[in-house]
């Protein structure tokens, strides 16, 4: 598929030979079944193992991005997001955390209008069916509170790997964009929120994965990024 395309899902990749034969066994029968025009493009982030051949071998709508080396998940999202062909553009973790129905959940917050829907574990009715530990909800909710005191007032959640932006959105909130490490989230939001667009948090359902692979070491960097983030 070479032409524009209704959506596009990113997915960054990083050693998940494993994980994604499920994942994307979810996620392709699911955006068939929609009957609208999409792709999945899944940027593997310098692996070691068969992530890209796996996910090259899944079906014809699936496009393979390689980093140049393991540059980290804000740069995969970034590198997916601007090189996406889709009216729309989703950001999914590989793990599938927020299950790809809540698509419908995010698309039905934007069918006013707006560009710009992301999932949320922290607003009224959402449903944690698995939950982290106490220390990572514990440091999930401090870092979330630094993000409303020193950047987005209001957003409650800026970190559920699940989010729904029109292209111009995707253009405005990534093509700017520097942070490669996990605050990238918050950066893209950032841009976003400057450049006009409105952020909708919508309530999903969500599942701890116990396979995170957010080291003590990445998460903080993560904090620090904020800090940079408000003074750059």
């Amino acid at each position: 598929m070479t032409g524009p395309v209704s959506l596009s899902v990113v997915i960054p990749a990083y050693n998940e030979e494993q994980r994604l034969p499920a994942t994307l066994g979810t996620i392709l029968p699911f955006l068939r079944g929609r009957g609208d025009s999409f792709e999945v493009v899944v940027v593997d982030d310098g692996s070691s193992d068969r992530t890209a051949a796996v996910a090259a071998a899944a079906g014809p709508e699936v496009r393979v991005l390689k980093n140049p080396g393991n540059r980290g998940k804000g740069y995969s999202v970034r590198n997916g997001m601007l090189n996406a062909r889709g009216a729309f553009r989703l950001m999914s973790d590989a793990d599938l955390s927020t299950p790809i129905e809540e698509l419908d959940t995010l698309q039905k917050a934007l069918a006013g209008g707006g560009e710009i829907a992301i999932a949320s574990r922290a607003v009224s009715g959402a449903n944690l069916e698995k939950r982290q530990s106490v220390m990572r909800e514990s440091s999930g909710r401090f870092f979330n509170l630094l993000v409303r005191l020193l950047h987005l007032p209001g957003i409650k959640d800026t970190q559920c790997g699940f989010k729904l932006f029109s292209a111009a959105a995707a253009e405005a909130a990534f093509r700017e964009a520097r942070l490669d490490g996990f605050a990238f989230d918050v950066e893209a939001l950032v841009l976003a929120h400057r450049a006009g667009f409105k952020v909708q948090e919508v309530p999903v359902t969500w599942r701890n994965d116990e396979q995170s692979r957010v080291s003590f070491g990445r998460g903080l960097a993560a904090f620090i990024d904020l800090f940079r983030l408000r003074f750059r």
